[in-house]
This record gives structure tokens, C-alpha cells and sequence, in this order.
């Protein structure tokens, strides 16, 4: 097993830099996932370790081993594509197989691999079958057990479940997840999915244009934002955000947005006192707006009047796209609640979870 680790990673094509100087130390046994929007630079980034790409400037070592220069077959990774790249007219134990049959490992080896891949990923009744007799999570199972059967120090998914039904991905992330925890091995994947990297990940690279934005846990992700992209990519649906003014007000601070001001808790005082006067962004979630019937105890409540543009039931809650005046933000109540579309209500903010940002430059959260 090994670590991995960027130093100063930068790769350019032509003028177009697609990633630039990336600097991440990945443990060993971790699950890191690299996410961020299409053109971000996260397959690149990947496309790196397994040597598909040449680096530009920087090195990338597997555990102590600088692999700038050495060949994708002797980095010892294995990588799972968003195509599953089967053989057609090959069986599944010999798609799972082939690798190892060119690297002349012997017959017995081969197969108490390939049958111990089998086993772990739920498919043994599948070896005989071709390509062509199998569903599509079915043929992700076994790339990715092709994979497995190399045994590698490093494994590379790159956006594996992009090609699955949404019941499939959500299953598919599980095996996946178990997998990890099964074979105890160094998994870097990528997608740009944020629930998939929220779900799966140890830690989560959050990656805009070639840039790493912010390195952390799912969790501190969420609540601890390094800034505007990063609060409005993690999370779903996506944090509201208005541009306010920071004011003196009731004792206190005031989220002047123009069309409705809510108080700042008592408790973020003294974390925002330096900005009063000035312009910020403010962000809430919409899990943080509620509907006054169904709001939770012992809050930071202040109260907004919106229009209910769209209403979403969703079962288990209600998705309300709700506007004041120019301002559009949504909310995730409770599935009793009593909004219609066409209608206003006042909503709940609450402010103990609310969020400042920088309005200039990489709009940084305020802390």
C-alpha cells in the first residue's frame, strides 16, 4: 500500500494551464475524492498519477518513489474509467484475467484472483457470461474487479457510476465504499457529483479551474466553507446567497439584503464585528429555512416574507423555490408544511448557521 502526493503539480496544455501547482498528500489506505465542475482539472490531476499525462512542472510520488519518469505499467496503480473498455469477445473471467495473463502470472494465481474479485464484488455466477449479457452495473463490477485482481498499491477511479440509473450509482457507491473498507488500499476518485464525494470520501479536493479550493473532510466541507465556490458547490440543493450590507442595528448587527434584514446571534458578534459597514455575501442553506409551523427549538430564528414560486414534495420533506422581490433562494421544510405556489409565507432563517463572505477577489469566508 502507499501514499500519494503532488508537489507543486502543474500541467499545461499549450496556453491553457490545467492545473496549477497542486500540492496534496494523499495517506495511505485514504479515500480522497477530487470534485469540482467539468474542465476543473480533476481527470488531469488523476490522469497524472496513473502516468497518461506528463507533468509539466512539480513531481507526484507513490509512496517514496518520484514516478514522473517512470512508465504507467510499473507505477503498480489501477484505474477504473468512466467506459467500462471491455472485451467484447472476451468472457468476464477473461476481461478480469487478461492483465495479469500478459504479465505472465501464472495459471493458478490467475484464477484464485480473479475468483476472489468475483467473490468480493457479488458476481462468480457472471465469469462465463460476455459483455453483452450484462447490465450496466453489472459491467462496472467487473472493471472494477479487473482492477482489483492486479492487486495495485493505488487505485484511481475516474467518474466510475457516470454511466449508471440513479438507483444503480446509489448502490454502486456502497459497494464501492465497502470495497474500500474490504481491501484496506490508497482510493483516489473522481467526480462531479458532490453527493458522491460527500457519501464515499475520507477527504474531499474541491478543485475550480485548475486551482485546489479547499482540502478537507465531508463534513467540515459543509459547515466550514473556504469560500463562495466551495459553499455553493457542496451541498444540495446549492447555499443561498444575497449580496448584504453588514449594519448597526437593535444592539447588534444587522444582514441588510435590502429586501429584509435579519439579525447576526449573539454568538457570531464578535466574529463579524470587523465588517460592520461593509458589503458581503450572505449564504444560508436551504435546510436552514423553515417553515414557522415546523421550526426547531432553540434557534436563532428571524423571520423573511417570500413568494412560493415552485413547491417540490419530496416525501421525506418539501423543496420550496421562494423569492422577495429580487432576491430567489430556496428552502427545504417539512413535508407538512401547508405552502402552495402562488402563495406568500414567512419563512424561518436560521441564524445560527448562517454565513459571511468577501465580496472582492476569491470571496473568502469570514471567520
Amino acid at each position: 500500500m502507499a501514499s500519494v502526493t503532488y508537489e507543486h503539480v502543474t500541467k499545461r496544455f499549450g496556453n491553457v494551464v490545467a492545473v496549477n501547482d497542486l500540492n496534496i498528500h494523499i495517506e495511505d489506505k485514504e479515500f480522497l475524492v477530487l470534485v469540482g465542475p467539468s474542465g476543473c482539472g480533476k481527470t488531469t490531476s488523476l490522469r497524472l498519477i496513473a502516468g497518461l499525462e506528463e507533468i509539466t512542472e512539480g513531481r507526484i510520488l507513490i509512496g517514496d518513489r518520484v514516478v514522473n519518469d517512470i512508465p504507467p505499467k510499473d507505477r503498480d496503480i489501477a484505474m477504473v474509467f468512466q467506459s467500462y473498455a471491455l472485451y467484447p469477445h472476451m468472457s468476464v473471467f477473461d476481461n478480469m484475467a487478461f492483465g495479469l495473463k500478459l504479465r505472465k502470472v501464472p495459471k493458478a494465481e490467475i484464477k484464485r484472483r480473479v475468483q476472489e474479485a468475483a467473490e468480493i464484488l457479488g458476481i462468480e455466477e457472471l465469469l462465463d457470461r460476455k459483455p453483452r449479457q450484462l447490465s450496466g452495473g453489472q459491467r462496472q463490477r467487473v472493471a472494477v474487479g479487473r482492477a482489483i485482481v492486479r492487486e495495485p498499491k493505488v487505485f484511481l477511479f475516474d467518474e466510475p457510476l457516470s454511466n449508471l440509473d440513479a438507483k444503480l450509482r446509489v448502490q454502486t457507491r456502497a459497494e464501492i465504499s465497502k470495497l474500500h473498507l474490504r481491501l484496506q488500499t490508497t482510493f483516489i476518485y473522481v467526480t462531479h457529483d458532490q453527493v458522491e464525494a460527500m457519501t464515499m470520501a475520507t477527504r474531499i479536493a474541491v478543485m475550480k479551474d485548475g486551482i485546489l479550493q479547499q482540502l478537507d473532510s465531508p463534513q467540515s466541507l459543509y459547515d466550514y466553507p473556504a469560500n463562495v465556490f466551495v459553499a455553493g458547490f457542496i451541498g444540495s440543493p446549492a447555499m443561498n446567497f444575497f449580496n448584504a450590507r453588514l449594519v448597526r442595528g437593535d444592539g447588534g448587527l444587522v444582514v441588510d439584503a435590502g429586501t429584509f434584514q435579519v439579525p447576526v446571534p449573539a454568538s457570531l458578534l464578535e466574529r463579524y464585528a470587523a465588517y460592520e459597514g461593509k458589503n458581503v455575501i450572505f449564504g444560508i442553506r436551504p435546510e436552514d429555512i423553515h417553515d414557522p409551523a415546523f421550526t426547531p427549538p432553540d434557534i436563532s430564528a428571524a423571520t423573511v416574507e417570500a413568494n412560493v414560486e415552485v413547491l417540490e414534495p419530496m416525501g421525506n420533506e418539501v423543496i420550496l423555490y421562494l423569492s422577495s422581490d429580487s432576491h430567489s433562494f430556496g428552502g427545504r421544510v417539512d413535508p407538512r408544511s401547508q405552502a402552495r405556489p402562488g402563495s406568500k409565507m414567512q419563512v424561518i432563517f436560521n441564524m445560527d448557521n448562517m454565513h459571511l463572505f468577501e465580496t472582492d477577489g476569491d470571496q473568502k469566508a469570514i471567520r
